[in-house]
């Protein structure tokens, strides 16, 4: 290999984006692409719906939209019920969409860890992760009683409205904290009981660190309770958070304690499984 060759091959660029990849402009999206992952986002919503009203909601016509749905069907990414005359997400969907939990290998230690948290409080029980300043749930394991809270793989919340959210937003780095402050100044309020003040919300997460467990007291949803805490790496970083919510009428103030307890047994257990330290 010549000179003239290594000086080309050294000034390559990394595979995987052009030259222009720091264009943001519309030029470098498909507006073809772009529209049927939008419709793909609404239906992932609906839980089920009619293509007209599928039509109505997206402001698009029956025609475009049923060649969408159709091109994900070929694929498994949607599928339509014959019997309700309905589309929903398919099986191919949660296929694709699982590839982002194995970028790590923290779900699948999870597991057992989730499932015995659960049999210890009776509650549903969670895993999340900050993901673009909100919290992703990426694992959950179900309590059999009737009424349960439900945070289906893939479902994003508030931060400061989460008792996930505050656990991480606890334990994160100054200077991390205040980026996070800064992009989310205006604290959106779901109940009389959301903190919205952030002078309010520091003073919280400093509680929070010092008992080592937030609690969502009814802030996202009336008559629910969640408690949680972070999981962290090997440098004491929050990467994720434990959590199980319930009814407030068996999360009474008495029962706090106690769960409470299994909850930091639970997030110590999986962050010593990653090789972590709180």
């Amino acid at each position: 290999m010549d000179t003239r060759d290594h000086v080309e091959t050294s000034q390559r660029r990394p595979r995987g984006r052009p030259k222009s990849f720091h264009d943001k402009t519309e030029q470098n999206t498909v507006q073809s692409l772009d529209r049927a992952v939008s419709v793909l986002r609404h239906l992932a919503d609906s839980g089920g719906v009619s293509l007209s009203d599928l039509a109505k909601q997206t402001e698009q016509s029956p025609a475009t939209l049923y060649r969408i749905l159709t091109t994900f069907e070929r694929h498994a990414v949607t599928e339509f019920d014959e019997h309700q005359q309905l589309w929903n997400v398919g099986a191919g969907a949660y296929r694709i969409g699982s590839s982002f939990l194995r970028r790590t290998s923290i779900v699948e230690r999870a597991r057992p860890v989730l499932h015995q948290l659960m049999q210890d409080t009776g509650e549903t029980a969670n895993l999340g992760v900050e993901h673009n300043g909100h919290v992703l749930f990426v694992f959950q394991v179900e309590t059999q009683e009737s009424i349960r809270a439900f945070f289906p793989p893939g479902t994003q919340s508030q931060m400061h409205a989460s008792g996930i959210g505050k656990a991480l937003l606890a334990h994160m780095s100054p200077d991390r904290l205040n980026s996070w402050f800064a992009q989310h100044s205006d604290l959106e309020g779901y109940t009389d009981r959301t903190i919205t003040s952030t002078d309010a919300l520091h003073s919280e997460l400093a509680h929070i660190r010092a008992a080592g467990v937030s609690v969502d007291n009814e802030e996202r949803n009336i008559g629910m309770r969640c408690i949680a805490a972070p999981v962290c790496n090997a440098f004491e970083e929050p990467v994720a958070g434990i959590s199980v919510s319930g009814p407030i009428s068996r999360m009474g103030d008495d029962q706090l304690s106690n769960m409470s307890k299994y909850v930091r047994k639970a997030a110590e257990k999986l962050t010593e499984a990653i090789g972590g330290q709180i």
